[in-house]
């Protein structure tokens, strides 16, 4: 079985690598691995507003999702991200009722969306944040020169060897740059299901 990884939300990073999406930040507990996932606008302000302790003026659909739960003894206990497929994140829910308990298909980001509502765990496989996370290091000085590949515009990541794709991914993210992050996340990830 593949072991789980408990996963902490780090923070949430519009996207101006894709119109109308935002990068949710996921930190490894007691690691230093990063799992950015890209998520749409909707969720994304529903999670920002919980992280944020803002009050909206009527319920979202994930408070009515919550309220519904706490009305039929419901408990969610865990949202386990489980595969990565086609560009996708898939998750699963488990929820608690009474003596029973369901397992529930969702999409990550409404997972997430709940669990910080609930707090309730999230958890990932180890074989995606093997394939899927970045590692957060300490910037050293290759690091340094590769950041200005990251600012031009014109960037051809195809050109870079993946060592160098790899020290551009802990520049990205030691800079907070979760935009680019992902476009190297994604390259390395092409780059492994082509060598397979």
């Amino acid at each position: 079985m593949n072991k789980k990884v408990k996963l902490s939300i780090l923070g949430i990073s519009f996207s101006q690598v894709q119109a109308g999406a935002y990068a949710l930040i996921f930190a490894e507990k007691d690691g230093l691995r990063r799992l950015p996932i890209v998520i749409g606008t909707p969720e994304a302000q529903s999670i920002a507003i919980v992280m944020e302790k803002i009050e909206p003026p009527r319920p979202l659909s994930h408070d009515l999702m919550v309220s519904t739960f706490k009305a039929l003894h419901i408990d969610l206990l865990d949202v386990f991200i489980h595969k990565f497929e086609n560009g996708a994140f898939y998750a699963e829910l488990t929820l608690q009722q009474g003596e029973n308990q369901y397992k529930i298909d969702s999409r990550t980001s409404d997972g997430v969306a709940l669990a910080i509502r609930t707090n309730a765990t999230i958890h990932t496989t180890e074989d995606i944040m093997r394939d899927m996370s970045v590692v957060f290091d300490t910037e050293d000085e290759e690091n340094k020169e590769m950041s200005e590949f990251l600012s031009n515009d014109d960037k051809d990541l195809s050109q870079l060897s993946t060592n160098q794709l790899n020290s551009l991914l802990e520049d990205a993210l030691s800079k907070e740059d979760f935009e680019s992050a992902i476009s190297l996340r994604d390259e390395l990830t092409k780059r492994k299901g082509e060598s397979q």
